[in-house]
This record gives C-alpha cells, sequence and structure tokens, in this order.
C-alpha cells in the first residue's frame, strides 16, 4: 500500500464565465446605491461568509464547538455552489451590492419557457427594507418582458419567504419533501 499517494482534493470552487448581456436595474434600486454584477472566482470567500451567516442559527442547537459548525457549513456551502454552477451552468450568478460593497447574491436562470429563481441571499444588515422584494420584482420583470413566468422553491421552514413570494405573487405549484415549488404567471401581476 503506497502511504504516500495523493489524497483526492475537492474540485475548486468556480463560477462559470457571465452570460452576455446587460442588467439594468430600476432607478429606484439604483438611487438606493444598489447594484448587481457577474459573480467571479474571488467572490467565493464572501460568499462562503454569508451562508455560514444565513445558516448558522439551523445548527447551533447542536452545540458544536465553532470550529466544527463552521467546518460543516462551510462542506455545505461548497455542495450547493457545486450543484448550482453544474445544474444551472446557463444561469446568471449575480452578487447585489449597496454603494459597491457585497450585501448579497442572486441566482437566477433566464431561459424559456419561465425564469428560475435559483437563490437570494441577503446579509442580516440588508434584510426588512424591502431590498429582496424588489430585486425579485425586478427579476419577475425581466420575465414578463420576455412573456414568461417565474417559479422557484421554498422550504418548508422558510415562512417569512413563502410570505413574501406570495406577496409577489407566486402560489404553490407543487409540494415537496422539503420544499415547495412556487409559480408566479406574467399574466397575474
Amino acid at each position: 500500500m503506497n502511504m504516500h499517494a495523493a489524497i483526492p482534493q475537492p474540485p475548486a470552487l468556480a463560477f462559470p464565465p457571465p452570460r452576455a448581456g446587460h442588467l439594468d436595474l430600476p432607478a429606484l434600486l439604483e438611487g438606493r446605491g444598489i447594484g448587481l454584477r457577474h459573480a467571479v472566482d474571488a467572490d467565493i470567500g464572501w460568499l462562503r461568509a454569508l451562508y455560514r451567516q444565513l445558516r448558522a442559527h439551523e445548527f447551533a442547537p447542536m452545540g458544536w464547538p465553532p470550529q466544527a459548525l463552521a467546518a460543516f457549513l462551510d462542506q455545505q456551502f461548497a455542495m450547493q455552489h457545486l450543484h448550482y454552477v453544474r445544474h444551472y451552468e446557463r444561469a446568471d450568478f449575480l452578487v447585489v451590492e449597496r454603494d459597491g460593497v457585497p450585501a448579497g447574491r442572486i441566482y437566477l436562470q433566464r431561459n424559456a419557457p419561465e425564469h428560475l429563481l435559483i437563490d437570494i441571499t441577503l446579509d442580516a444588515a440588508m434584510r426588512g427594507d424591502g431590498l429582496g422584494g424588489a430585486l425579485i420584482r425586478w427579476a419577475q420583470d425581466e420575465a414578463h418582458a420576455r412573456g414568461r413566468g417565474m417559479r422557484l422553491h421554498v422550504e418548508h421552514g422558510n415562512h417569512g419567504a413563502r410570505r413574501l413570494y406570495e406577496r409577489l405573487g407566486f402560489a404553490v405549484a407543487e409540494t415537496l419533501p422539503t420544499h415547495a415549488l412556487m409559480r408566479w404567471e406574467a399574466d397575474l401581476r
């Protein structure tokens, strides 16, 4: 047995090349200092920290030491990231910025017959001021301009997000084991 055999390393986390096309945000968002840009590999560290911030409370009751919790969340982030870039390679992986500083992410696949809101996550300091809803309305407007609807998935326990999606016109189309598939039709808006 070769004790010096190389241990396989997980693939490096990276983003696919950005899709062509300009992303115009409404003046209301730009007036608040909000911008969007395509994510680049250098954003991985910040996005990993955002994921930790979002999910750490779920696992806090486990009582894990902080290093173990961080390692677990980093592993979960890596698996989610790899899933997204492998299954949605034609998506726009966008970083939300406020005054040029990263504030969140919105991953959107804009293909026929309906757009897919893959993920939207905002920094804790940015939540609760209507930014998430404004970004989703922007995505809906993008879909509507192309005569398309939109779909997304929401975890069953994420009641706040589900209420937001329902206020924006999404309705449950299918109940899955851990998530609900929600759809929005352009003509319902």
